[in-house]
C-alpha cells in the first residue's frame, strides 16, 4: 500500500518562505524512511538529530517521541502510525539547534498499490521554496 503524506514546512531558524511537498511511501517503510525522504527533498544535509512526534501541537508536553535513542524509528512503519490518536498530528524536528519542524498529514483515505518500476518514497509535488539550511552570510561591513 502506498500512502500520500503532504509534509509542510512549520518553523525553523531560516524558514523564510513557505514550502509544501506531497511524498508518496509504501506504507511498510519505516520513519527512517521517511526521514531520509524528507532530507532529500528539501536537499539538507544529514547532519543533524531527528525526532518524530505525535501530539497536538509540535511542541505539546503530552506527545509520543519516536528517536534514534529509543530506537522505535527504526522499527516504526508509516502505516502502523495510522489512524492517528483523535485532535493529535505527527510532526518532524530535525536539527535541535535550528527547529526545523515540519507537520506531516496523510493526504487520501484509500491505499493504491506500488507502481511496477516506481521506487518509493518519492517526492511528487512541491509548492513554495525550498528552505535553506545553511544560508549564505553577507559580511559587508
Amino acid at each position: 500500500m502506498i500512502l500520500t503524506l503532504i509534509v509542510k514546512l512549520f518553523s525553523g531558524m531560516y524558514a523564510k518562505r513557505d514550502w509544501q511537498g506531497v511524498i508518496k511511501i509504501d506504507a511498510d517503510d519505516t520513519l527512517e524512511d521517511l526521514h531520509f525522504a524528507i532530507q532529500k527533498a528539501v536537499h539538507f544535509g544529514n547532519d543533524h538529530m531527528y525526532e518524530f512526534r505525535i501530539g497536538r501541537t509540535e511542541r505539546s508536553r503530552d506527545r509520543e517521541v519516536f528517536d534514534d535513542e529509543t530506537g522505535n524509528v527504526y522499527e516504526q512503519t508509516i502505516g502502523g502510525l495510522y489512524p492517528l490518536p483523535d485532535k493529535k498530528s505527527l510532526y518532524y524536528l530535525f536539527d535541535y539547534g535550528d527547529d526545523w519542524f515540519f507537520k506531516i498529514v496523510k493526504a487520501q483515505k484509500t491505499y493504491p498499490e506500488p507502481q511496477p518500476d516506481v521506487s518509493y518514497p518519492r517526492l511528487v509535488q512541491e509548492t513554495g521554496d525550498k528552505p535553506e539550511q545553511y544560508p549564505a552570510w553577507d559580511e559587508e561591513e
